[in-house]
């Protein structure tokens, strides 16, 4: 009897803690198309996958509250420090998470890359089911060839790599 009552427990912590993950939408993979979307970013510029589609391209979901979106969104400054003048668009796209918070979190981090801040699902939605952070690599033309998670969270030299190998930015002669 105790021991049914531990399973039961134990399920429905199980249950209650995946409702908010519950799958929907897409889950797209390595080599499909980024799909048609269209998002406002903080500084007011609209960016759509057809922009995204005219040059190699990185798109980012994140919610700041997620500890591993915490730990990405610094390398992902670095890699839109390293790349946003040498032809590499960035989108970076939240996941349920507003503007007071994300601009309160850039502000506090000193990030500069602009965002767009959807308090829904509808944009990640057509990428992704669950899990933040999720970081697509795609190249001209909008081929997926590299998308990242939190299994394991990518560090620089990874995205950097994938970057140069995968979309062919020229690099900077320093």
């Amino acid at each position: 009897m105790r021991y049914r009552l531990s399973y039961m427990m134990i399920a429905a912590l199980v249950f209650f803690s995946c409702i908010k993950e519950r799958p929907t939408g897409a889950d797209l993979g390595v080599g499909d198309m980024i799909p048609d979307f269209e998002v406002t970013m903080n500084d007011g510029s609209v960016i759509t996958g057809q922009d995204l589609r005219q040059s190699p391209s990185c798109i980012v979901f994140f919610h700041t509250s997620c500890p591993d979106c915490q730990k990405v969104l610094p390398v992902i400054q670095e890699l839109y420090d390293k790349y946003a003048h040498e032809g590499l668009a960035f989108a970076l796209i939240s996941r349920e998470d507003g503007e007071a918070e994300i601009s309160a979190y850039w502000a506090q981090r000193g990030f500069s890359m602009p965002y767009s801040a959807q308090e829904g699902r509808e944009i990640y939605s057509l990428f992704a089911r669950t899990g933040v952070p999720r970081i697509y690599i795609c190249e001209k033309g909008g081929l997926i060839k590299a998308i990242y998670s939190d299994d394991p969270v990518p560090g620089f030299e990874e995205l950097d790599s994938q970057v140069n190998s995968v979309c062919e930015i020229p690099l900077r002669i320093q």
